[in-house]
């Protein structure tokens, strides 16, 4: 799932939880206070949504400018994220079944 502001990769794995890697490079976020408070934020919306994204392994990459985002914006903008991330899993699951 692209965004402007981040990146989410996601990939089945053969555990019964998802579980989240952050990707915030110094090249697209200077500080490390900024890069710190990104990862919090996409550690605490990935919290708030892990149930519904099943068995997945999720890839979390920041870009350029989503440091000059408020708090309030990148929870919504994660959030948001979370949510398109697992209606496309729930719409490539249907496809699959009704494939086979």
């Amino acid at each position: 799932m692209a965004h402007r502001n981040f990146l989410l990769l996601a990939t089945a794995n053969k555990l019964n939880h998802p579980r989240i890697g952050l990707v915030v490079a110094k090249k697209n976020v200077r500080l490390a206070v900024s890069r710190n408070r990104i990862k919090r934020v996409a550690r605490e919306t990935f919290r708030n949504n892990w149930e519904r994204l099943g068995n997945l392994d999720v890839v979390f990459l920041a870009k350029k400018g989503i440091d000059k985002l408020s708090r309030a914006e990148q929870t919504d903008l994660l959030n948001k994220g979370w949510s398109r991330l697992s209606r496309e899993l729930s719409r490539d699951a249907e496809n699959r079944e009704v494939k086979s």
